[in-house]
């Protein structure tokens, strides 16, 4: 019996032919099309969800990466087509880093701040979106299929935040003097990972864990910086401006840092146990036999991968930030769209719904 020929999805992608290429359908009407420029291919999906929100009459949007013959992308390529594009034909979409806390301190963070055509997330990246801690436990729910309520997310992110605060400061501000040497994103990220995860209490634990762990990092560097210790802490009053608080500031923080080491093991421990109810309720049943490991298949199959769940999630639009983010993008439209009116009237209300 010959072996079944397995698909190879990275085969068939290096060995494409050109000549088999769909044609590109022409648009479906006459609205001016706006190119919407993202860092790379995982921010198509994230900065997609947005525009559609923002549906009208007069502008169509395209997401992509930029399309170079080098095929570099990422925050510089943006940044370097600042003042080379206009915002009637081409917007810039970035993750802000830490360049919305700078508030014009540095180069870039001006360059950001005053580009007509660029958006930026206001959170560190669009993993913080991802994590927003009000829709965890609906992630949750979708992966493990069971919506029990064993685990308060927002309660531990506010309680992780205010214990990681003080070296979020130092990093932060470390970054804005480019001196991260003095705290590299390798020792913060070290210093506020989650490699111990116990959800018992709310993970009472496992904050106690972290906090030691902080502290310990917080003397070593107030003893090795004793003159930055002032400037550090004047630096965190001004981020209270910027809307940074201690029970909060998961949302600042390094994006991947955020989701591989924080949100997916916390995910992780939540989502197991919430199998294991589900298993144990289907084991009580009065099913027996066949039929028991029918609905034992069942049940599993219907489960998905945790971390496929939260690159799907959408349920961040409460956020204040991505608030401050759609507001950017409605004051862009009021614009543009009052442009085009003025030169193409047409009876359709200038403002757009956005729904959530």
């Amino acid at each position: 019996m010959k072996p079944k020929k397995r698909f190879s999805r990275h085969r068939d992608l290096a060995a494409y032919n050109p000549q088999q290429l769909p044609d590109i359908l022409p648009p479906e009407d006459d609205r001016y099309l706006v190119k919407v420029y993202v860092e790379g291919y995982e921010d198509v999906a994230f900065w997609r969800s947005i525009f559609d929100h923002f549906r009208n009459p007069y502008l169509r949007f395209e997401i992509s990466v930029p399309n170079r013959d080098d095929l570099p992308k990422g925050k510089k390529v943006l940044m370097s087509m600042i003042g080379k594009t206009n915002m009637e034909s081409v917007l810039l979409c970035v993750d802000s880093d830490f360049d919305y806390l700078f508030d014009g301190s540095t180069e870039q963070s001006r360059e950001i701040l005053a580009a007509e055509n660029m958006f930026h997330t206001y959170t560190y990246a669009t993993e913080n979106y991802l994590c927003y801690a009000p829709s965890l436990r609906n992630v949750c729910v979708k992966a493990t299929k069971n919506d029990m309520r064993i685990f308060d997310f927002e309660r531990f992110m506010a309680a992780y935040s205010r214990a990681i605060y003080p070296l979020f400061l130092w990093y932060v501000y470390s970054a804005q003097l480019s001196h991260e040497s003095v705290f590299t994103l390798a020792e913060f990220r070290a210093s506020v990972r989650l490699g111990y995860v116990d959800i018992r209490r709310n993970g009472e634990n496992t904050l106690a864990w972290l906090e030691r762990n902080v502290e310990r990092r917080r003397i070593t560097l107030e003893r090795d910086n004793p003159d930055m210790i002032d400037a550090v802490a004047a630096f965190g009053e001004r981020l209270k401006s910027k809307g940074v608080e201690s029970d909060n500031c998961y949302l600042y923080m390094h994006g991947h840092t955020l989701m591989d080491n924080v949100t997916m093991p916390l995910l992780m421990a939540v989502c197991d146990k919430l199998r294991q109810l589900s298993v144990a309720k289907i084991h009580n049943s009065k099913v027996e036999g066949v039929a028991l490991k029918n609905e034992l298949s069942n049940y599993t199959n219907t489960l998905r991968s945790i971390r496929d769940v939260l690159l799907d999630n959408e349920n961040y639009t409460s956020c204040p930030l991505y608030k401050q983010l759609r507001d950017d993008i409605q004051t862009y439209l009021d614009i543009m769209i009052g442009r085009i009116k003025a030169e193409r009237p047409a009876p359709v209300s200038l403002r757009c719904n956005f729904e959530p």
